[in-house]
């Protein structure tokens, strides 16, 4: 049981505020915003829930157990660590810092003091990508060859950071948990179409140690949103699209394989097209069992999910697409 603020009620924070007031774990509900209107407003909307405009006096108030941050991306590592010297759990959106110091800091900073630090990868507690990776651990797909990824829509451009830093923490994330590892490879390709300095659109390779390769397209000039996510096995393939209503997730049985000649000859392939199956996957909603993860954590002390050393791996991955995709445009 614990008492919780919210920094930040613009796009994202009162999606955060309306979970963890629905949540029977979350004891007190504590909203901020520098702007006085969004925050009226916000405090209509959740009786009894306390109404503050100044930080300061959040991390200053004993009664608060933890603090959710949803602010833009380059104030989240100064306020976190803020929250951490407080004594207080954190909640970071994504990304959970702007470099990788700054992550690391936040995540030594919370073990030092024994603090929850769990950032805002939403998407480790859809039932589709967990379905995904029960999947692929399985064996069911046989060895990973390799992943594609696309994730794309019109707008909305970021003045602050660029398409990777908006869009990859998704996939980044996803990938990571899915595979177990972390990237040892990174190349970007991209360009600012839009606002000079600013990429929007971008196309990362990676290699993985288990020699598993992936491609991450992202783009914020697309005619269409896309979510879509193909995994291709030696047995069968997957498909993940986050837009489709019902069936997110079809695993086809489809594969090649490679027949030896018995005598002198050439190699054959045989090509298996056989059925399409959507296993059922669960109907919760993300943000709900994200929410609980945070409260339940600094309950228990356990370690969440997508906690601060998942943020740090995501943020290390980032600079590198990032640095990367900054030296592919200077050519």
């Amino acid at each position: 049981m614990a008492k919780i603020a919210v920094i930040g009620l613009g796009y994202w924070g009162p999606n955060l505020a309306r979970n963890l007031f629905t949540n029977r774990r979350c004891t007190g509900l504590v909203l901020c915003d520098r702007d006085e209107s969004r925050l009226a407003m916000q405090a209509e909307r959740y009786p009894g829930a306390e109404k503050c405009s100044d930080f300061d006096k959040v991390v200053a108030d004993p009664t608060i157990d933890g603090v959710v941050i949803a602010t833009d991306a380059m104030s989240h590592y100064p306020l976190a660590r803020r929250v951490l010297e407080s004594g207080k759990h954190v909640f970071v959106e994504k990304p959970f810092a702007s470099s990788e110091a700054e992550a690391r800091h936040l995540v030594e900073l919370g073990e030092e003091r024994k603090l929850v630090t769990m950032v805002g990868h939403t998407f480790l507690f859809s039932p589709p990508v967990i379905k995904t990776r029960e999947v692929i651990q399985s064996g069911e797909l046989g060895e990973i060859y390799f992943i594609t990824a696309l994730r794309v829509n019109l707008g909305i451009h970021q003045k602050d950071i660029s398409v990777v830093w908006d869009l990859a923490p998704h996939d980044f994330s996803m990938l990571f948990y899915w595979l177990g590892e972390e990237p040892d490879r990174i190349e970007s390709f991209g360009n600012d179409y839009v606002l000079s300095g600013i990429p929007d659109v971008a196309f990362i390779n990676l290699h993985f140690p288990s020699d598993v390769i992936a491609n991450v397209q992202l783009s914020w000039l697309s005619p269409s949103k896309l979510r879509r996510t193909v995994v291709v096995g030696s047995r069968r393939m997957l498909v993940y699209d986050d837009t489709e209503p019902d069936e997110k997730i079809k695993i086809y049985d489809k594969r090649v394989d490679l027949i030896e000649p018995a005598s002198f000859g050439e190699y054959q392939l045989t090509y298996r097209s056989g059925d399409i199956v959507s296993p059922k996957v669960g109907t919760t909603e993300p943000l709900a069992a994200e929410m609980d993860e945070f409260l339940r954590c600094i309950s228990t002390g356990e370690v969440p999910v997508s906690s601060g050393r998942n943020g740090l791996t995501v943020v290390r991955a980032l600079e590198a697409a990032d640095r990367s995709l900054q030296e592919s445009m200077r050519k």
